[in-house]
């Protein structure tokens, strides 16, 4: 195992996932299989090989299942929300378990090799202004995800699902973060989104505004968000992170 760049991770694994329509019916999401192993398990296990050996999950739905599962792990803490009504209100309940460090902030859903976390912990550390780091991917238009923009290195403005065609950035964001402890105040500030929910995202235009230095770090390796059942399956044919 690596020194590790970051000790502490944050993972949330409280949505249902309706996309994925029966599959969800009485099981979690992040406890969905991919080659024998939840969705999760893929997720805390790359981290660990950072260097990670301090987690909290935030459960929800069949979050018992979840606790369950990991009950043997070390290092492992939970959190339930009540109710799930958004990412921006799960992260929220880390703030103790942060205790002012720095962090890692994914989800239970997206895989990623461990040279992505280890990546967005670099950039991070590497610059003591920056209070966050988002993972990216190069794509051909990021209408599906997040648009990011970025002058001289920092990001200037960050586009939720923008109209097919429109970007002209090929950056889209990856849902996996490094980040300071700083960010917790604008946490305390996020509104309900038109989707009626409090959405971590929202952080990044308050933190922009306010002048704050945010980063990308390029994801090179393999990556996927599970989003939906052609994802699963695709994983569980060609899986190697």
């Amino acid at each position: 195992m690596p020194d590790a760049l970051l000790r502490k991770a944050v993972v949330l694994a409280a949505g249902r996932g309706t996309r994925m329509g029966g599959l969800t019916a009485e099981t979690p999401k992040p406890m969905l299989l991919v080659e024998g192993k939840p969705l999760l398990q893929h997720v805390l296990e790359a981290l660990a090989v950072t260097g990670v050996d301090r987690f909290f999950v935030v459960t929800g739905y069949h979050g018992e299942m979840i606790q369950r599962h990991f009950a043997g792990w070390s290092g492992i803490e939970f959190a339930t929300q009540e109710p799930v009504n958004g990412t921006g209100t799960a992260a929220r309940l880390a703030r103790e378990f942060v205790a002012g460090d720095a962090f890692h902030l994914g989800y239970g859903d997206i895989l990623c090799h461990p040279s992505g976390y280890q990546r967005c912990a670099q950039v991070l550390l590497d610059n003591p202004e920056t209070q966050a780091v988002l993972g990216v991917k190069d794509v051909d238009d990021p209408w599906r995800g997040a648009a990011v923009y970025v002058e001289n290195g920092l990001i200037t403005r960050i586009i939720e699902k923008p109209p097919v065609g429109t970007s002209t950035t090929r950056w889209n964001s990856a849902g996996l973060y490094a980040m300071q402890a700083a960010i917790f105040p604008y946490l305390d500030r996020i509104q309900l989104s038109p989707r009626n929910e409090y959405e971590l995202t929202s952080i990044f235009d308050m933190m922009l505004a306010d002048g704050k230095h945010l980063r990308i770090a390029a994801i090179e390796d393999e990556w996927r968000d599970v989003g939906a059942p052609a994802d699963l399956e695709a994983m569980n044919h060609r899986h190697n992170l």
